[in-house]
């Protein structure tokens, strides 16, 4: 099989190509084919359709998160490959030629895979409740290779306020130390230095430019590199971000009529998902609501029809027209128009808001949460109030990093919804020009196209 390269850079569309030297320079080259987002267009849903040649349907990936209705508790990020319901590409590949294998770099689902090597973001949590920056690997001793040559994986660099460079660039090292050491038939690699400001800041925001400045001259490292090696690269995104002007809070409107069981503890407020008789999901610009009272359900329907933002509410018709008709998915799934995205807050006094709200803390919200990239604007002298918080945690006191705002208005970008034109759409770029004859595909072709470049037509 031949060599082959996906550098996956989060959030690369048509329209960012065009500051980005190296890039633009590579893909004048290249073929650069649309590629037309899965629903939801958010991270786990479109890598899992991209990998499997299937949709949310079949491989069960409905979002970055989903309700675990036997264990009555709402997931997300979880980190386990058996969570995707279809064959793989490095399984298919493995069909065809016995010697082929692959390397994972930080795609997701990228625990206990069937690939030949793997890397992923995953913390220590220790016993005094501390989180300490680290990552998974397979071969284990990868791990602790890769962190010798190149330090501590940048956890903090990777998500929260302090995003920076330096995460996507740990992951380009480590790939190319992956290559020298192992060579690879298939590598993956995921970049997701743009995920950040576009979020927070919109595209508009001066903090863009210097953001594909610093990804551009990383994929000029990697394609440079892996070309001098004979490999054959894809450059390829997962969605648009796209400018938002409000958020959407459902399970605020589920709460006020009564759907949403609330716990009181601390005096502060639980969602309990599994004794509230409704309770909404929220993942970027789709909702998955859940429904544990049937009876409820044309209530449910009349009072989210009647919210502002809501662009698509879709039934069990409209999810099979979308391809979400899998038993993960919420009851109903709601879609934000272009300007807006939603929330998981469920508190309607922000004194009454759990702690984990103030932190970042991906796995117990019942939601995603971009605010986690931002530190709360009324903390005032931010570097001293750190300061104290880390001098407490190497002091082994218990602290709460709670420097998140609860102010869902200040993220000016989002992705999720199927984005209206091509300029703010997902794109595959490659060499091979004779494998991408279209000037949009959808999002399983993508399959095809890799699958073919590793055959080598």
């Amino acid at each position: 099989m031949k060599k082959t390269v996906v550098i996956d850079v989060v959030g690369l569309t048509p329209s960012l190509i065009s500051n980005m030297p190296f890039v633009s320079a590579w893909a004048a080259q290249a073929k650069t084919t649309s590629v037309a987002p899965v629903l939801p267009a958010v991270t786990c849903s479109a890598q899992a359709t991209y990998l499997t040649g299937k949709y949310p349907n079949e491989h069960g990936i409905v979002g970055n998160g989903w309700y675990f209705e036997e264990e009555c508790e709402v997931k997300f990020w979880r980190q386990s490959n058996k969570l995707v319901q279809a064959e793989k590409i490095w399984e298919a590949a493995k069909k065809l030629d016995a010697s082929f294998t692959c390397a994972n770099l930080f795609w997701w689902y990228n625990m206990y895979s069937s690939v030949d090597y793997s890397v992923t973001p995953r913390p220590q949590y220790l016993a005094d409740g501390r989180k300490m920056p680290d990552c998974y690997s397979q071969p284990s001793n990868l791990r602790d290779k890769l962190q010798e040559k190149l330090g501590t994986f940048p956890l903090f660099d990777f998500w929260g306020p302090r995003t920076t460079i330096k995460s996507s660039r740990w992951i380009a090292e480590a790939s190319k130390l992956v290559e020298e050491w192992h060579n690879p038939t298939l590598t993956l690699i995921y970049l997701p230095h743009l995920d950040y400001n576009l979020q927070r800041y919109g595209t508009q925001h001066p903090s863009i430019p210097k953001d594909l400045a610093e990804i551009d001259a990383v994929c000029k490292d990697l394609i440079t590199f892996y070309e001098k090696k004979g490999a054959s690269v894809i450059l390829l995104s997962e969605y648009g971000i796209t400018d938002v002007k409000y958020p959407i809070h459902p399970n605020r409107v589920l709460r006020e009529a009564g759907l949403l069981n609330i716990r009181e503890e601390r005096g502060l407020e639980l969602l309990d998902a599994g004794a509230s008789k409704a309770f909404a999901v929220a993942d970027h610009q789709l909702c998955h609501i859940y429904i544990n009272d049937k009876n409820e359900l044309n209530k449910v329907r009349q009072l989210l029809e009647k919210i502002e933002g809501i662009e698509l509410l879709l039934d069990e018709e409209g999810k099979k027209k979308y391809h979400l008709n899998h038993t993960r998915s919420g009851d109903l799934v709601a879609v934000a128009n272009k300007d807006a995205w939603f929330t998981y807050y469920y508190w309607l006094e922000d004194s009454k808001a759990p702690d984990f709200a103030r932190i970042v803390d991906i796995h117990k919200k019942i939601g995603y949460d971009p605010v986690e990239m931002l530190v709360n604007p009324k903390i005032t002298a931010v570097p001293l109030v750190v300061a104290w918080k880390l001098l407490k945690k190497k002091l082994g006191f218990r602290m709460l990093m709670d420097l998140i705002p609860l102010d869902a208005n200040l993220i000016r970008g989002s992705h999720g919804r199927i984005a209206e034109s091509e300029q703010d759409r997902p794109l595959i770029i490659s060499k091979s020009k004779h494998l991408l004859t279209e000037n949009s595909i959808e999002p399983t072709k993508v399959f095809d196209i890799l699958l073919q470049h590793l055959i080598g037509l």
